[in-house]
This record gives structure tokens, sequence and C-alpha cells, in this order.
């Protein structure tokens, strides 16, 4: 923990739970190895109360915070501009405060695709893409993936109007891009066949709850799995997936690339390679868990 006086600046993270992040831990030590006079401290805000934590930080003069589930949609309105990355996805993951002028962005979407190039050797060209969610994550990440290339992406989310509008909405602004809503474990079994990757990005398995309308056993099995869910580090879908012997990976790195990209934001620099990545590994070593538990399988 850093000396803090009078000019140390704040940055933090909202959301509920906040309880498991992990970004206090990484963010702390790049300010650190940085020299850079900041503390980084997680706030719990549950939904009634986030407009009166915006306007509290504001207030505060914080540097700028992290937005994490449930909250990534509703700050939008809270805010006073938005970044491209944001309006792209329709969600915030990072916020700067300008001379009191709050700017939204989105570095989730990038930090996926960095992670899954880095920890599955996955480009998303290739192969039908299964999103699991249609919340503020599954935005960033579908928003980023189209960018990078993909040419079908299949939304199964239990809520049928959020997954007609998600995809609707993304496929106006990535016409390149076949977008696909399900509901149901009927109506996503035809694309299974063709999946080479099936991202999971809602908080299922945080409390080590599965999803309910997915059976990992029927992807091909060369289809790759990325759950963003890194607390447990293994979680009932990514348990699922190593029995079946696929290529899988929990959200740590996709945590380390967006909070590298965050914290440039922020401070104008970008930490000393690895950093983050190794005060995850050592705060939770999820690598080695799921190493375990594919040897178990």
């Amino acid at each position: 923990m850093p000396q803090l006086n009078g000019s140390t600046k704040v940055l933090a993270i909202i959301g509920h739970p906040v309880e498991h992040s992990r970004s206090p831990a990484m963010q702390n030590a790049a300010l650190a190895a940085c020299g850079l006079d900041y503390v980084y401290v997680p706030f719990g805000v549950p939904p009634e109360r986030l407009a009166a934590a915006v306007s509290g930080l504001r207030a505060l003069g914080v540097a700028g915070f992290n937005v994490t589930i449930p909250h990534k949609i509703a700050v939008m309105a809270h805010l006073d501009l938005l970044d491209e990355s944001a309006e792209a996805a329709g969600a915030v993951n990072t916020v700067l405060n300008d001379a009191g002028r709050l700017i939204g962005y989105n570095t989730d979407g990038e930090g996926l695709v960095r992670s899954l190039a880095e920890d599955l050797g996955v480009l998303p060209g290739n192969g039908t893409i299964v999103i699991v969610g249609a919340g503020g994550a599954a935005r960033g990440a579908i928003a980023a993936l189209c960018r990078a290339g993909a040419g079908r992406i299949v939304v199964v989310n239990r809520g049928r109007e959020r997954a007609l509008e998600l995809a609707q909405s993304m496929a106006r602004r990535y016409g390149a891009t076949e977008i696909i809503p399900t509901a149901d474990a009927a109506e996503l079994r035809p694309w299974l066949g063709d999946t080479a990757l099936l991202v999971n990005t809602t908080s299922l398995g945080m409390q080590h709850e599965a999803i309910p309308f997915l059976r990992v056993e029927e992807l091909p099995r060369t289809a790759a799995v990325y759950d963003m869910v890194y607390a447990p580090p293994v979680t009932p879908l990514l348990r699922g997936a190593t029995a079946c012997g696929l290529n899988c990976a929990n959200g740590l790195g996709m945590l380390a690339a967006q909070g590298e990209l965050a914290f440039r934001i922020w401070t104008g620099a970008l930490p000393p390679a690895g950093v983050m990545r190794g005060v995850l590994a050592a705060v939770h070593p999820s690598s080695q868990q799921l190493d375990n538990t594919r040897k178990s399988a």
C-alpha cells in the first residue's frame, strides 16, 4: 500500500458484488511499479445506489473508476461522454474523470480478444462463436469480436427479448457478422456442431452454479471454452469443458488485459509487461487449478 497523502489520486471499482474483484491487487501493484502516487479501492454499490455513487465519485474528484456487474449499461446514463469503444459496445467498464467531466470507455472487449489469442490461441474469424448472456459484458465482447473479424455469433440468453435486442443492435452496427439470438437449449443445439468458441459473459458460476441451458458435451472436441468468471477459478462450465478434453480458460487473462488498457486511460502510461498478470497468478493461482482439473478428468 502506498504512503497516502493529500496529493494521492484515487481510482476505484464499483459493482455488486465487488468483494471477489482482483482489480485492486493488480492495479495497485502496477501503480507501485510505475512509481505513481495513486491508490485503487473497491466500493460495493447496489443498483439503487448507482446514481448517488457516481455523483459522489465525481464530487470527490476520483481520477477514474472501473465498472463491473451489474452496472455496465446503467452507468452510461450518469456519464457526460462516451468513447467510441463504449458506444459500439453499448456498455462501459472504465470511466475517466477529466476535470469533472466523466468519460466512459469499454476495455472489456479488446481485453477478451487479447486473452483469447494469448491463453487459447483462438482467432475470432474461424467458426461459430456462442455468447452466453446478453448484458453489458456480452455487448462489449460481441462488439470486439465483430471488429476482429467474427463471421457468425450466436447469442443465448434466458430472456428472448434481451437476446433479440442485442443481436439486432449489433447487426445494425456490424453488418458483416451474422448474429443470431436464441433463448434455450433447443434453439441453441443446431448451432453447437459448428462452434469454435463458447464464451460465458454472465455471473453464472460465481456461486458454483451451472449454466442450465448448456451441455458442453455437445460441443465439438475442437471447440474452445472461455468463462469470464475467474472466482472461483474452476467453474462448473470449465470443469465440464476439461472433462470433455476441450481447450479452456477463465477470465483472469481478460482481467489483466482490460486492466492494462484502463490503466493507460487513467495515467497515460502502460504498466511494465507481466506485472498485472503476475499479481493475478499469485493472488489467484487459476492456471494450476485448471491444470489439476484436466489431470483428474
